[in-house]
């Protein structure tokens, strides 16, 4: 078997394969090699994530999945597909239409196999290998009606073949029968319809590598037969294997993640003209006001109603850890003394309370609501041997901003109230109030980005 090493390369090797006709039928290029056994556990963790795609079809040792369809009524004929080949390798297979992709070795290497004349369907083929290394992030371009096969280099049937990201420039071009090219132009094609297998004919004439030109591309082609590049591939494929075992444990699958806004806390001397908190307890010995706002494109167009809903179903949902723990301190302190106990901090802390109140949403016990278009609030509280406490919790739309708001007021009923709200108003106003209010936001937030994943995927699967 011919081999042919690649000619020194200031940049990228490649190597280009022509037809008999003389036209470029591929061209394949090494872009990086990556780190040791990254290759397995890129193709392993790509190939899981795209088994639970809506769009995810398993067919032809191809598994794969079209990610974006043409947008033919925007003159857009583009598709993008990504697909896997296993430790199998694939079937002998052509396309009517050029393809590109750019894709990812296994640990082990791969062999690309070709056939540059595509008019050929005798036993006298030119049969072309081209030989990748382990690891490696490399593209393939290829002319339409190229018949191509990948596998791994090593028949040993421990690494994947390769991952990779292919182009369909144009996925209505090629001769398509009637049949199929009204399935492309519905939108409905995928990459095994558009695929073409090799007759038996000319697939029995591919059996006989001895006649296959071998190009291998590498990055240092001066030492690729060295012991030290033995054992360097040697520790690839070891390092492969080990790391297949691991790519399960090192991702959480079918996740995705944004960036949440900065949620800046802030307190205020006075409350607002509107808030109901205002009609409370009009000899209080203490007050605390805090509010967070936030651009309204995070939260869509809900109402405030719903948006109240949702908060008081996150203090609830989701308590900060950290005032819960202070809270079971507290609780540990309070019971001796037949003080009231709560495992919320006492702001919200009467949404758990069991008496029969007003009901906000028909869920949360509240004494007092109001709801407007651009304002909703509710008032909680209760009374303790020492101390009364009413919380007024609100939401309000103003243009685009919508602004949370956690409002206390605190009216001490003898001596042993008075000191302790000595010692808890520092750690209430600067702490407890803040910390509760941005971890309930930050809770609807993350439950709005999860809505809006979970229905962009419903949308796909249709």
């Amino acid at each position: 078997m011919e081999r042919n090493s690649t000619h020194r390369e200031s940049s990228f090797p490649h190597v280009s394969i022509r037809s008999a006709d003389g036209r470029r039928a591929v061209e394949v290029t090494l872009l990086s090699q990556l780190d040791i056994g990254s290759g397995d556990a890129i193709a392993i963790r790509s190939t899981t994530l795209q088994a639970s795609h809506p769009q995810f079809n398993d067919a032809l040792d191809e598994p794969s999945v079209r990610l974006s369809p043409p947008d033919l009524a925007a003159g857009d004929p583009a598709a993008l597909y990504t697909f896997a080949v296993g430790r199998q390798g694939h079937p002998f297979h052509r396309h009517a239409a050029p393809r590109l992709f750019t894709a990812i070795s296994g640990s082990g290497g791969c062999r690309l196999r070709f056939i540059a004349d595509s008019s050929s369907h005798s036993s006298n083929v030119a049969l072309h290998h081209v030989e990748i290394p382990a690891d490696c992030l490399f593209t393939v371009r290829m002319a339409a009606n190229t018949w191509h096969q990948f596998q791994p280099l090593q028949d040993d049937a421990r690494h994947p073949a390769l991952f990779a990201i292919s182009c369909h420039p144009d996925e209505t071009a090629g001769a398509l029968d009637d049949a199929l090219h009204a399935e492309v132009m519905r939108g409905e094609a995928n990459l095994a319809s558009l695929t073409e297998l090799m007759p038996d004919a000319l697939q029995q004439a591919t059996q006989v590598d001895a006649a296959a030109q071998t190009t291998v591309l590498r990055f240092n082609t001066r030492h690729w037969q060295t012991p030290m590049a033995a054992l360097c591939t040697h520790t690839r494929r070891l390092m492969g294997r080990v790391r297949q075992q691991l790519a399960p444990y090192c991702t959480q699958l079918g996740s995705s993640a944004r960036r949440l806004p900065a949620l800046p806390v802030l307190s205020q001397a006075s409350l607002s003209q509107t808030s109901l908190l205002s009609e409370q307890l009009p000899h209080y010995h203490h007050q605390d006001c805090v509010s967070l706002q936030l651009d309204r494109r995070w939260l869509g167009n809900a109402g405030t109603e719903q948006l109240l809903t949702e908060l008081l179903a996150a203090f609830i949902q989701q308590p900060a850890g950290s005032v819960s723990g202070l809270m079971r301190l507290r609780n540990v302190i309070a019971r001796p003394l037949g003080l009231r106990t709560s495992s919320l901090g006492c702001p919200v802390s009467s949404l758990l309370s069991e008496a029969p109140a007003q009901r906000f949403a028909q869920r949360f016990p509240v004494l007092a609501s109001a709801v407007t278009a651009n304002q909703a609030q509710v008032i909680l509280g209760a009374d303790d041997r020492h101390l009364q406490f009413r919380s007024c919790v609100g939401v309000q739309r103003e243009g685009d901003t919508i602004t949370f708001q956690l409002a206390t007021r605190v009216y001490c009923r003898n001596l042993f109230g008075h000191l302790y709200m000595g010692l808890v108003d520092p750690v209430h106003r600067h702490f407890i109030a803040p910390k509760m209010l941005r971890t309930a936001v930050t809770c609807m937030l993350e439950d709005a980005l999860s809505n809006d994943t979970a229905a962009m995927g419903t949308v796909a699967a249709r």
